[in-house]
């Protein structure tokens, strides 16, 4: 119970003060004039002023408060490594002990892990919190266990209301060794080298070492091993192999001693892009679909054209000069020789043997075929007459051996089974210009097909009248071949009965020989959204195995996808932590950077008070190493040095809650009034008298 004097004035102050200052008044004047009464008076005046007043007396039923500690736990991943949950496990005990061995005391307990993304450990956030949820006028400390790695001390609280001290985990002979990779382009352009800077440093108590391994893989290929110094920037070119994503994985092997071997790998993942497309096109006789080849090629601003026409056969003779047939003479030999190989891309529309081009330039093509180069060919009658190019040296590289038989009538093309697989024709109905009938795809029919019997190894993705062979691809040594059995799918670029997608065929034929990744017929991919990937297998079989995922940390994880679409294989599944997962299902692999390969929580492992030591000193608190003891708790008062040799002090609040308030008047109303009435009758008694 705690009792106090207060005022309730009957009426307001400044009538109050008014009626104080005439009463002041007559006594003056009565003490001028000698009235001998004026003491009883003056009393009289005070009772009934002390009675307005009010004076009362106000008692308070307090209930004392307990003191509360706030202890914020680090739980986030760089709090995980070495002995640190060990040590925080005992600094967190021993601080609960402590806590309980003090009356009226109570400990609040508050755990962060890592923050949403990559935004590593927000320490000054959690304190935050902590505090808004409880009374500050409670708070008798506050105490941080943690590695000092704090990632938000721009969100640090001001006018902290008690010490804060910091229980700081690690030991003084931690190390560790880390990959960092700078100045990583997102895109870079095939053929021209790109620069990256790769650095290996070593943090905290590290041995001495010179040179350390480094190996790098492309698209989880065999990795290549190499040497280079410590604590040095090391600037890497590197070619792009494929267009499409290339990624590159960086490691360097863990080091008995090192506290973590999560930041020992980097991945990064650069988009490879053509500068220009160079493509040569070899035209035969003039036909109305030459110009529609030249035109759909010219329309792309990233493709150089070399286009190669024939607009006079041998065999016609009419008396011109040859010196008079052409302005310039046609570089044949260059193009077909000794610059074949700076040719992305070759295309046969109608062309059949003439001897302009003599049988060492088929040979060369079909050379360039084995090493890695793209044909196409777009055949009409000319591919199944005794001149065509089958004939030729290049026949042992293409996908089709015509019979001779030519089909001159109406059809419309087909996606064949294994079409509805593979990725250049999966999905082509989407692109039709009208909706499907009776299950034909949207688009116009063809005129004509050359009868071909594809080779063991070629791929029909379309078929037409009959089911027959309408478009063929197959891989030839390093490089790759398609075949159009038709000279007509210019129709579809002229609108014909609605027309269809010849520039997107087009397109994704252009991709595949190009080997875009994108676009390989066996593949395994993953697409990272937040902690979740979408792991997506296509293949041209009608079945596909488990994935098998290895997470960052070495365990491995068995999945089975789901067939989606003929060929497509799909799964979404939640990971565990961000990292560099590897995927694999026997047949192909892949890897896959979820966040950073090193995210921010290993960016910096050594444990430090630094970070935090001008917050806490601001409070008189300080950071305290668990490695040299655990600390008792102290009653200290505020505005003094909270920490000292082995202890940490807290201040005490005091708070209390206010139970009840009873309020009692000190001058009854019945006692004021008889206690003037008799002073001014004894005062007019005297003056009587008198």
């Amino acid at each position: 119970m705690i009792g106090s004097i207060v005022l309730a004035p009957l009426i307001p102050l400044p009538v109050l003060y008014v009626l104080t200052s005439i009463a002041v008044a007559g006594l003056l004047v009565a003490v001028w004039r000698g009235m001998v009464g004026w003491v009883l008076r003056a009393l009289a005046a005070v009772v009934i002023l002390c009675a307005i007043a009010n004076p009362s007396l106000q008692q308070e039923d307090r209930a004392a408060l307990s003191d509360i500690v706030i202890a914020v736990v680090d739980e986030s991943a760089s709090q995980l490594i070495s002995d640190r949950p060990e040590q925080t496990t005992r600094a967190l005990e021993n601080l609960q002990t402590e806590v309980t061995r003090r009356p009226n005391t109570e400990l609040r307990t508050v755990t962060l892990g890592d923050a949403d993304g990559d935004g590593g450990t927000q320490l000054m956030t959690a304190l935050s919190e902590a505090l808004s949820e409880e009374p500050s006028a409670r708070v008798a400390g506050m105490v941080l266990l943690t590695d000092g790695r704090a990632h938000d001390l721009s969100s640090a609280p001001t006018n902290l209301p008690a010490p804060l001290h910091v229980l700081l985990t690690g030991r003084d002979t931690d190390w560790d060794r880390r990959l960092v990779v700078r100045n990583a382009p997102a895109f870079a352009i095939l053929g021209e080298p790109v620069t990256l800077t790769l650095r290996i440093e070593d943090q905290g108590a590290a041995p001495e070492t010179d040179l350390v391994d480094l190996t790098i893989a492309i698209d989880g290929g065999t990795p290549l091993a190499f040497q280079i110094p410590v604590n040095e920037d090391i600037e890497l070119p590197i070619d792009l192999p494929h267009g499409g994503m290339n990624v590159m994985q960086f490691a360097t092997p863990a080091v008995n001693g090192e506290l973590t071997d999560r930041n020992n790998e980097a991945v990064v993942q650069i988009n490879g892009v053509r500068d220009r497309l160079r493509v040569l096109l070899v035209s035969g006789e003039p036909h109305a679909g030459e110009r529609t080849w030249r035109n759909l090629l010219k329309s792309d601003s990233s493709v150089d054209l070399v286009h190669f026409t024939i607009l006079r056969p041998p065999e016609k003779q009419d008396g011109v000069p040859v010196n008079e047939l052409s302005l310039i003479a046609f570089p044949t030999r260059e193009l077909f020789l000794e610059k074949i190989d700076e040719f992305d891309l070759i295309i046969f529309d109608r062309y059949k043997r003439r001897g302009i081009l003599p049988s060492a330039y088929f040979d060369s093509i079909a050379t360039y075929v084995q090493s890695g180069g793209a044909v196409l060919i777009s055949a009409g009658p000319d591919y199944a007459s005794a001149d065509s190019i089958f004939r030729s040296s290049l026949g042992a590289v293409l996908p089709g051996n015509p019979t001779a038989r030519v089909y001159e009538e109406g059809f419309t093309p087909q996606i064949s089974d294994l079409g509805q697989r593979h990725p250049v024709t999966e999905g082509l109905e989407a692109f039709a210009p009208n909706p499907s009938e009776d299950g034909l795809p949207g688009w116009g029919r063809w005129f004509r097909q050359i009868e071909v019997q594809p080779t063991a190894d070629a791929d029909v993705v379309m078929t037409g009248i009959n089911d027959q062979p309408l478009l063929m691809l197959e891989r030839v040594g390093e490089g790759r071949v398609a075949l159009i059995a038709s000279d007509h799918s210019w129709l579809w670029d002229r609108g014909y009965e609605g027309g269809g997608p010849q520039l997107e065929l087009l397109r994704r034929l252009a991709h595949w020989m190009m080997k875009e990744p994108d676009l390989e017929e066996e593949a395994l991919w993953a697409e990272p959204n937040g902690l979740t990937m979408r792991i997506i297998r296509r293949t041209l079989e009608d079945t596909t195995g488990d994935v098998t995922i290895i997470a960052p940390d070495g365990t491995e994880t068995t999945v089975t996808l789901e067939e989606i679409s003929p060929g497509r294989y799909e799964l979404l599944w939640e990971t565990p932590e961000v990292g560099l997962y590897r995927l694999r299902d026997g047949q192909t692999e892949t890897v896959i950077a979820l966040g950073p390969a090193a995210p921010r929580e290993f960016e910096q492992t050594i444990a430090t008070g630094e970070l935090l030591v001008d917050v806490a000193a601001s409070t008189n608190g300080g950071v305290t190493v668990i490695e040299d003891g655990l600390p008792s708790l102290r009653d200290v008062r505020a505005g003094r040095p909270a920490l000292g040799n082995g202890w940490i002090g807290i201040t005490p609040r005091d708070a209390y809650r206010t139970a009840d308030v009873s309020v009692t008047p000190l001058l009854p109303a019945w006692a004021a009034l008889l206690l003037a009435g008799l002073l001014v009758i004894g005062a007019w008694v005297r003056e009587g008298r008198r």
